[in-house]
């Protein structure tokens, strides 16, 4: 045996290795988890990554203004909502719809268990535009499991090979004949490499396996995705590393029964702005098509009160939803806010400007706020319909039915305005809504079927808006 060859113990749950074996590590203090390996290792890998049996190579620098960047470097993945996330539509600078995959690219899905990752990725491999193969690398699943999911929501292809897999070194050898243009593995928790242990899931397990896939479908223009596992947090499992390692990292979120949204927090190729909604349906997720409506509920007599439609803004579209607000006595010897879908701390600050500037008493109160559908919100348009919400519930006073309210507020009760405001009252004005009171930068928009009502702070927002006005004029 060379020096090169010298024999190392490595730690199969942390990676901690040692030039001896020990019975516990003393990095994770776990116990008889050191396994026999050499740093043959290193070398091995460094030389499938240069192609050089010595793991040496020349570098070659490129000049900036020789790389070409064409959309042609994106595919279609025949899914709508998918493509608007990625960048492909909306966010990305493109039309929404078009082509979102990029080549080469990485991409990690997590979401909670039975969310529908799974089938977002059949659905991937099935409507892709491509002319080469798909691979579908399962770990969790048999083949048959997933051949029963694909007749049942219908996304059967010629296209899609599966492989029951888990050692890493064995996919790659796949991937190198095969050859295919989109590789999806499900999931990255399951895949190991040998000489780092026999126990998949571990940290050194899971970025190294993430880095030899990412390396080689770079390499080969390949697209990848990658499903991943979420804590009891809500986080990604794992090492936070390989969210740094991969070009975009997707969020699936359910809200309210079937609704799922797509959340990109990450995306070198586009907008982290957007958002992909869908349902889960008997036959799998469908797209919706009336996003712009769909998180309105249809009634057939006034709105109660404490309930205000806002119009927000997400990627390159809008939509219209409910903000609720219920205002009762506290129960206790302090007031508390109870609102998961806006930050608690807008809460306040909405509370705060009534009272300072309408003169209403929420001291003695508990606020309970939420988002009609489960959509969570953060632009900061949704402020003055809160506002409205909460003056609406504490009084007792409803909004009217056939209005529609948007606008930042200051800590002043000046009401400021919004990105988009003239795509705000276009899409409030084709669903019907005759009455829109926001910014007064939006009275320019001149309408005959909706009349704008701008206003420049919280005393004439409650009047033009309850056609009454502040106690605090």
């Amino acid at each position: 045996m060379t020096m090169a060859d010298k024999t190392i113990y490595t730690c199969s749950e942390c990676g901690h290795t040692e030039p001896k074996w020990l019975g516990r590590c003393p990095d994770c203090s776990n116990w008889n988890t050191f396994v026999e390996s050499t740093n043959r290792l290193k070398k091995n890998v460094t030389a499938a990554r240069t192609g050089n049996a010595h793991g040496r190579s020349v570098p070659v620098a490129i000049p900036l203004h020789k790389i070409e960047s064409t959309q042609a470097l994106r595919m279609d993945s025949g899914i709508q909502e998918l493509n608007r996330v990625l960048g492909g539509g909306g966010g990305g600078g493109g039309e929404p719809g078009s082509a979102g995959i990029m080549r080469g690219a990485s991409v990690l899905v997590a979401g909670e268990p039975g969310i529908g990752k799974s089938t977002l990725m059949l659905m991937i491999a099935s409507h892709a535009d491509t002319k080469g193969r798909v691979l579908y690398v399962t770990g969790e699943e048999s083949p048959e499991q997933i051949a029963m999911r694909a007749r049942r929501t219908g996304t059967q292809s010629t296209q899609i090979e599966i492989l029951a897999e888990t050692d890493v070194d064995s996919v790659i050898t796949a991937l190198d004949t095969m050859k295919p243009s989109i590789v999806i593995v499900d999931s990255i928790q399951t895949l190991k490499k040998s000489e780092l242990g026999m126990v998949a899931g571990t940290v050194n397990q899971m970025k190294f396996c993430a880095q030899e896939l990412i390396d080689w479908t770079k390499l080969h223009n390949t697209a990848l995705f990658l499903v991943g596992h979420v804590t009891k947090e809500g986080l990604i499992a794992g090492p936070k590393v390989i969210e740094h390692m991969v070009d975009t990292v997707l969020q699936f979120e359910q809200a309210d029964q079937d609704l799922r949204f797509l959340r990109s927090s990450k995306n070198r190729f586009g907008s982290v702005d957007e958002i992909g909604i869908f349902r889960m349906e008997e036959n799998g997720l469908v797209q919706p098509d009336d996003t712009e409506s769909l998180f309105l509920e249809k009634r057939q007599s006034d709105l109660p009160a404490g309930i205000v439609v806002a119009p927000i803004y997400e990627g390159s579209r809008v939509i219209l939803l409910e903000i609720q607000s219920l205002v009762v006595p506290v129960r206790g010897g302090t007031s508390r806010v109870y609102s998961d879908r806006i930050d608690a701390r807008v809460v306040w600050k909405a509370q705060a400007v009534l009272e300072k500037h309408c003169s209403l008493d929420f001291n003695s109160y508990d606020m309970y706020v939420n988002v009609a559908g489960g959509l969570s919100i953060r632009e900061v348009g949704i402020e003055l319909p809160l506002v409205l919400s909460l003056f609406s519930a504490r009084t007792g006073v409803a909004f009217p039915s056939h209005a529609a309210v948007t606008g930042e507020v200051s800590l002043a009760g000046e009401i400021r305005n919004v990105r988009h405001l003239e795509k705000r009252i276009k899409t409030a004005r084709e669903l019907g809504f005759s009455l829109m009171v926001g910014p007064l930068a939006g009275t320019q928009v001149a309408s005959r079927e909706l009349k704008y009502e701008g206003v420049s702070n919280v005393q004439e927002a409650v009047k033009k808006a309850f056609s009454g006005h502040c106690t605090n004029q």
